[in-house]
């Protein structure tokens, strides 16, 4: 890591750095619209980037609605992996849930990405129910997760 570590609100000028992690960590990325619509229309999301110095390396989307925060996506660039960042960005993404009500959290979670899966049990996230055929790119299984906040 070249500079300090700061997180901050996801802004429009961030976008572009958003699409280069999607498509580095994603097979079905989101796309510019998406996340155009998703800071200026969607008014129950929350979009958390993490800053190396000035790169962002990684960023995590959530809809807080009522005392329900549901995680949308979460990506750190893959040479930033092993580092506790991604740890670092979710953790820091369920005190601004918190802050805004948030009493509990639920996000899907690929049934063959166990490094993921072992973030969120280690964050206090339990095993929910599998919604069959949920990822659109292969019909891979999604494990839901929850956890009280």
């Amino acid at each position: 890591m070249n500079g300090s570590l700061t997180f901050r609100y996801m802004e429009l000028k961030d976008i572009e750095d958003v699409l280069k992690i999607e498509h580095e960590c994603f097979t079905a990325p989101w796309s510019e619209e998406a996340f155009i619509n998703e800071l200026t229309h969607n008014r129950f999301a929350v979009y958390i980037v993490i800053e190396d110095g000035e790169r962002v390396i990684g960023y995590c989307g959530v809809w807080v609605i009522v005392d329900e925060a549901h995680v949308t996506n979460i990506a750190i660039l893959p040479e930033y992996r092993g580092k506790k960042l991604g740890e670092a960005l979710l953790t820091k993404v369920i005190e601004v849930t918190k802050k805004l009500g948030a009493e509990k959290m639920t996000l899907e979670v690929r049934v063959s990405n166990n490094i993921a899966q072992g973030l969120y049990r280690k964050l206090g996230f339990k095993d929910g129910a599998i919604r069959k055929g949920y990822y659109t790119d292969n019909q891979e299984d999604a494990l839901v997760m929850w956890v009280n906040l």
